[in-house]
Order: structure tokens, then C-alpha cells, then sequence
């Protein structure tokens, strides 16, 4: 194990509590089209993955023809969902205010919408220019792919090896162990379930926290254990 030299956030489920309104946008828009499907079913299977990419797994899943429409149709019932009632997730801000590693933020939101977001709960000047989103690289280029996590870690040099990341889907996990990168898993905003910890850990995070207050000690623990492997 290497020492930690950057932290990578997810922003969706991680940073603002956003899943759960996906979540409910989009089951319900599914449930419409005649793909019935929960809520909860919804953030189990489908969270961290794009809109665009759920419908594809639907579709081939199923069998069934999912209008086109339903891509523009989420897309605005969505912003308009998430500009009314986002939350930022608890602790989050005295957490950020304790991390002194580099940090970023990796995300398959769009820029518009993580900009609107990250403005709309207070840290998006936090972060400044490090906000990345994997659409800006392409839509074959989102997670469970490692291209967004790579990119984040190019823009400070760091070697991938050195890199922590924060995620709260397997998805996501996922795209940070295929990019090199070690990862904790989240589980403190309101579209987790009962299994989700253990799915976080069966994918590839090294520890689970429910809460972001308990991050800044995982951060110094990985960092001590890593120092101690190689001293």
C-alpha cells in the first residue's frame, strides 16, 4: 500500500443527497413507460449509473422499447426536483473544512447540473476549479468506467495508486478499483439499504462509513497503515 496524496469525491449520494430524488424520478417515469419498479429497487440497482445507461440495461434486460423521450423528459423533472429540494449530506461541510489532502470531485452529473447543485447546498467555491464531470470526456467514458476517476488524478499528478476515493454505489467502486485507486464506501445519505454496506465492500471499498464526520480518522488510519507497510 502506498500513502494517501488525494481524495476523490463522488458528488451524488456522497456530498449532496441527491440519489434519492433521482430515485424517485426515475421509477416513477419507469413505472409509467411499464417497467414497474420501487424506489428502493431503483437506488439498489441503478445509482451511480447515468440515466442514459439505466435505460440501455432496461431495455436489454427486459425487452421492452423505452422512448427517447424519457431522457429529456427525466432530465427536467429532475433539475426542477433537485433546484426545489436538494440537501446537502450531514457533516459534509465540517468535514471538508478538516481535509488537508488535495481533493476533487469525480462525478457522472453533468457540469451544469454539479455546478447548480454544488451552489445550491454552499461548496461549490469549496472545491473551485477541481469539479470534474465524465460527460465533458464522453458519454462511453462514465462510471463503472475508470476514465473520470484517471482524469481527476492527472490534473494533480498524482499517481493512482496514491488516491483515495469516496463513493456511495458499486457502480462507482467499480470504476475506482478498475482506475488503481483505493475506496471508501458511503452510506449515509437516504437512498441507502439494508445490504448496502456489504455490496460497498463485496465491490472493492477497504471500509464503510455511514457518517461523514468519521472520514477525516479513516483518511489518517489508511494513511497510518499504508506508512507502516512500507516503513
Amino acid at each position: 500500500m502506498t500513502s494517501i496524496d488525494l481524495i476523490i469525491f463522488d458528488c451524488d449520494g456522497v456530498l449532496v443527497d441527491s440519489e434519492i430524488i433521482a430515485s424517485e424520478v426515475e421509477a416513477e417515469l419507469l413505472t409509467e413507460s411499464g417497467y414497474p419498479i420501487s424506489t428502493e429497487e431503483m437506488a439498489e440497482r441503478f445509482a451511480g449509473m447515468t440515466w442514459r445507461n439505466t435505460l440501455l440495461a432496461i431495455e436489454k434486460e427486459a425487452d421492452i422499447p423505452l422512448s427517447a423521450s424519457l431522457i429529456g423528459k427525466n432530465e427536467a423533472i429532475l433539475d426542477k426536483r433537485l433546484a426545489d429540494d436538494l440537501k446537502i449530506i450531514d457533516g459534509v461541510k465540517p468535514m471538508l473544512a478538516q481535509i488537508k489532502l488535495p481533493h476533487c470531485i469525480c462525478s457522472n452529473s453533468t457540469s451544469a447540473r454539479l455546478a447548480m447543485m454544488l451552489a445550491k447546498v454552499g461548496i461549490k467555491d469549496h472545491f473551485g476549479k477541481h469539479i470534474y464531470s465524465a460527460r465533458d470526456l464522453g458519454e462511453d467514458k462514465v462510471k463503472p468506467k475508470p476514465d473520470i476517476f484517471l482524469h481527476g488524478a492527472k490534473q494533480f499528478g498524482i499517481d493512482p495508486s496514491r488516491v483515495l476515493v469516496i463513493e456511495d454505489s458499486v457502480h462507482g467502486i467499480h470504476g475506482a478499483i478498475a482506475a488503481g485507486m483505493r475506496v471508501v464506501g458511503f452510506t449515509g445519505a437516504s437512498h441507502t439499504y439494508p445490504s448496502h454496506a456489504d455490496k460497498l465492500t463485496e465491490a472493492g471499498a477497504e471500509t464503510v462509513i455511514s457518517r461523514m464526520s468519521a472520514l477525516p480518522g479513516v483518511i489518517a488510519a489508511l494513511s497510518e497503515w499504508s506508512e507502516s507497510l512500507t516503513a
